[in-house]
């Protein structure tokens, strides 16, 4: 089975967000921990907090082509920058885009139009999207209506940023389930760990987990880990899945771990 952690960071300056790891996180580092903990491959989700994360994460990425993908980001409301776009994924590991609206500059973004600038052009380019999208979860309903062959993935099951204990975590689930039916959305089931307060093996988040697999099936459901941030060790992150989900397992659990994501967004497995 191959195991490709769906989202990670890494960061060489800036403030990290106060529920990561406050100091740098370099390819170095992240590929001995994937090592240790038997990852294969990580997608990397770059930060707004350094500026330049898209081009440390597009190193690490040309440097290890098969343990690193790219899910980058741009600022939307400068022209310039969208205008990347048209080249975007020709970059080494680039598969697409994601955005996360935390920092005061894109905060506004989901409600200002600014956002609707990105799903035109990423729907005639193929480039998929991912969204934390807890804010405005009925909304991406619309824009996966009206834009069906984007894809569309939702971060962290639409688990509101910060969020701790399993009620609080998935007050939005009906909201995410009701986003099934649209066969171009799926859901990163990344992050999940962090915000159980139960110890492993953290079956206070079991029923969420299988709800979501039910709805969106295993080819619309991605492990992965979002590491900085997490109470526990990439190895309990894995074996969560592994091995303590009994409705998981065969060819579902093969998709779940890394296939489907790779699937999703283009990165080619033939020769792992």
């Amino acid at each position: 089975m191959m195991i490709v952690d769906a989202q990670i960071h890494l960061w060489a300056k800036g403030k990290p967000s106060a529920h990561h790891r406050q100091t740098t996180y370099l390819k170095e580092e992240a590929l001995a921990a994937m090592d240790a903990a038997g990852v294969d491959r990580a997608v990397i989700h770059p930060v707004m907090w350094d500026p330049d994360s898209n081009e440390l994460a597009v190193e690490a990425a040309r440097a290890h082509p098969d343990r690193f993908a790219i899910m980058g980001w741009i600022y939307l409301d400068e022209p310039a920058q969208r205008a990347l776009l048209e080249t975007w994924r020709g970059r080494p590991g680039m598969k697409g885009l994601r955005f996360y609206f935390s920092d005061p500059r894109s905060q506004s973004w989901p409600d200002d139009g600014t956002l609707e600038l990105l799903f035109p052009m990423a729907e005639r380019l193929n480039i998929p999207v991912s969204l934390q999208a807890s804010a405005f979860l009925p909304r991406v309903s619309d824009i996966a209506e009206r834009y069906p062959r984007l894809k569309i993935s939702i971060d962290h099951m639409g688990v509101p940023r910060a969020t701790e204990g399993a009620e609080a975590a998935y007050q939005n689930l009906p909201q995410l389930l009701a986003l099934a039916r649209h066969p171009n959305v799926a859901v990163k089931a990344t992050g999940q760990a962090g915000y159980a307060l139960d110890q492993y093996p953290f079956r206070s988040i079991h029923d969420a987990l299988h709800r979501v697999f039910d709805a969106f099936g295993p080819r619309r459901m991605f492990w992965g880990t979002d590491i900085t941030r997490m109470h526990c060790t990439w190895r309990q992150c894995i074996t969560l899945f592994t091995e303590e989900l009994p409705w998981l397992k065969g060819p579902d659990l093969d998709l779940v771990m890394g296939q489907a994501f790779c699937d999703w967004i283009g990165w080619d497995t033939a020769g792992a």
